[in-house]
């Protein structure tokens, strides 16, 4: 009687104990559901900011497109033409050129004088009268632009004469990064002048 008993008991014990094993594997089963979901979600998320991100970043060149479209759009007179006004005015070399987005259509170009001084020069983009120039206090980047330029076959005139075949120019600027080159922006996109040859490449960096 006692034997059966403890076999009985033993019987019992086995089986609450399975239960708990079961019971253990079904709580394993339902946590590693549930972080596979936290991951899904999270990884959803992710794709969620990315795509906006995306759509942010295309919106905003779509918008600078329009923008530049609209500048060239009011403006009688070429880059290449401010250029030339401003140096009429201001003697030197013209380092960069660039249409104003406020509304105000003028070009603002700025030159640099063998001495290393600097002048923004103000130019009417309807009619191509200087406005007035102003000294640039900041005599160490106009050196530094001078400096850059130096050897150069190609002038920012030049540069943006070339550059019109690819659309209007709005902006006429020497880069720095890299080989040196001048940067040009079109209604079309952005170009690069070499400084030496004239020859205008797609800025793929951009």
């Amino acid at each position: 009687m006692k034997r059966n008993i403890v076999i009985a008991t033993v019987a019992a014990a086995a089986l609450i104990g399975g239960g708990t094993v079961a019971a253990y594997a079904s709580g394993d089963d339902d946590g590693a559901a549930t972080q596979r979901q936290s991951s899904v979600r999270v990884a959803d998320d992710r794709d969620d900011r990315a795509e906006d991100a995306a759509e942010d970043t295309a919106d905003d060149r779509d918008d600078d497109t329009v923008e530049v479209r609209d500048e060239a759009a009011t403006a009688k007179v070429t880059a290449a033409d401010a250029i030339a006004a401003a140096l009429r005015h201001t003697p030197g070399s013209a380092v960069s050129a660039d249409l104003d987005d406020d509304g105000s259509d003028v070009w603002e170009v700025s030159v640099v004088e063998g001495d290393g001084s600097g002048h923004d020069v103000r130019v009417s983009a309807t009619t191509g009268k200087v406005l007035g120039a102003q000294r640039d206090d900041d005599g160490d980047d106009a050196r530094e632009d001078l400096a850059a330029l130096k050897g150069a076959s190609v002038d920012a005139r030049e540069a943006a004469r070339a550059a019109a075949a690819k659309g209007t120019v709005t902006d006429v600027d020497h880069d720095d990064d890299g080989p040196a080159a001048w940067s040009v922006e079109t209604t079309k996109g952005e170009w690069k002048v070499d400084l030496k040859t004239g020859k205008v490449t797609q800025d793929h960096d951009d």
